[in-house]
């Protein structure tokens, strides 16, 4: 499929998605429970808000495409810079907040009409922009090659900077050869940021920068990728073990206790995770499988656990 096929028309798809009324739970039962995408596509992260819509991005060249939780259909509805699209988050005003990986930047995208609303290019050589978390009052982004956040602060009605802020990660975090922070999401109390750590398998409480190793009763996520929180309830995806680790924290999100383990025979490297109603939904990124223009790809729906 071309990057820019069917753009005009998933502008119009998309404004009536957005503009869905939200589902119960009984109703996502006849959803499908796989959503193919585009061959050699490449997801990576997902992310999905009120309406039964479903963003993703592409490592390949950063397009952004749009699927109907309902249907299984979608379109590449913003064409990617060249370089990778790797997590994002949706946020309360309709804006995509997207991770641009080893491009060492980010971008903020119309979710209506795929408009890049906003560019970020962050300093230092390196890089690696792998994950974001959007606040109340910040969107803020993973390195997994160096010690910091990356903050975007928003004005009193959501105003997006013209720049962003280093925020560097110190106390119990240490950086260690290969993937460091991972993915990002903040507390059930909104107080604090939970970010994994793939390597050491170790999951961080930061408050302004001052990371605090949780306690998960021995529990270790190496390999941990995307993280999501629903109220007290925390998923962790270890993408490479092909597993969701579900737990339940305390309030403040510094301790937690293992709740099940989910496992499914149609994982395939899933990355990150997103909710919507009972289900959720992980893109199969399958980097065990060398990525040609042929390759499949989709996102398998789960029972929410």
């Amino acid at each position: 499929m071309s990057r820019m096929s069917g753009v005009l028309a998933a502008v119009v798809v998309g404004l009536s998605l957005v503009t869905a009324a939200p589902a119960t739970a009984e109703s996502t039962h006849p959803f499908p429970s796989e959503l193919p995408l585009p061959n050699g596509f490449r997801p990576e992260g997902i992310a999905i808000g009120h309406a039964p819509v479903a963003y993703l991005g592409s490592l390949a060249d950063g397009d952004l495409i749009r699927v109907d939780l309902r249907t299984g259909k979608g379109e590449v509805f913003s064409q990617g810079p060249g370089t990778p699209s790797v997590g994002l988050k949706i946020d309360r005003r309709g804006r995509l907040f997207v991770a641009g990986g080893n491009g060492g930047d980010a971008r903020v995208v119309d979710a209506r009409n795929g408009a890049i609303l906003k560019s970020y290019k962050f300093s230092g050589t390196g890089a690696f922009v792998n994950d974001v978390v959007v606040t109340d009052d910040a969107a803020y982004f993973t390195d997994s090659s160096r010690a910091l956040l990356y903050k975007i602060p928003f004005g009193r009605h959501g105003e997006l900077p013209d720049t962003a802020t280093e925020v560097p990660l110190t106390g119990d975090f240490v950086l260690k050869p290969g993937f460091n922070a991972n993915g990002i999401a903040a507390t059930p109390d909104r107080k604090a940021l939970l970010v994994v750590q793939s390597n050491t398998g170790q999951l961080h409480r930061v408050v302004d920068g001052v990371s605090k190793i949780v306690d998960l009763g021995g529990e270790v996520l190496t390999s941990g990728d995307g993280v999501l929180v629903r109220g007290r309830t925390l998923y962790v995806v270890r993408n490479s073990l092909n597993t969701v680790v579900v737990f339940t924290l305390d309030k403040s999100g510094a301790s937690g206790k293992l709740v099940t383990k989910i496992t499914d025979p149609r994982f395939d490297v899933p990355t990150t995770v997103a909710a919507f109603g009972e289900r959720l939904y992980l893109p199969n990124a399958r980097f065990g499988t060398p990525p040609t223009p042929t390759t499949e790809y989709k996102v398998v729906a789960v029972p929410n656990r």
